[in-house]
């Protein structure tokens, strides 16, 4: 269950989406709940939805209950890095597969 990153995040870590985890820092970018912004409280891989913060609904008895957002409509803000995460973002760069010579191929290249 992968999400893209934010510009800032995408251009400092070459990447342009992670896996999200608990305690990634997001903002619903579609949807009814546009705009808002929170931590992920529960990833639900069951049902493929996370639960974000402040992103919660009443119910007809009063509770209140956390809305199920799909990865795909939410960009993560702030990484919850840690060693697995640092690995996976050293394996994912771009720039690096790039000096290597691999990646899209360049118009030089075709001829």
């Amino acid at each position: 269950m992968s999400a893209h990153l934010n510009k800032e995040l995408a251009n400092k870590h070459h990447v342009k989406s992670m896996p999200i985890r608990k305690d990634d820092e997001v903002i619903v970018v579609r949807g009814s709940h546009r705009g808002r912004e929170g931590k992920v409280i529960q990833v639900y891989r069951k049902k493929y939805v996370i639960h974000v913060e402040r992103v919660t609904r009443e119910k007809s008895n009063g509770s209140t209950v956390n809305v199920g957002i799909h990865p795909s409509n939410v960009v993560i803000t702030k990484l919850k890095l840690d060693k697995d995460r640092r690995a996976i973002l050293d394996r994912k760069n771009t720039e690096k597969a790039a000096e290597k010579g691999k990646g899209k191929y360049k118009e030089t290249d075709l001829d």
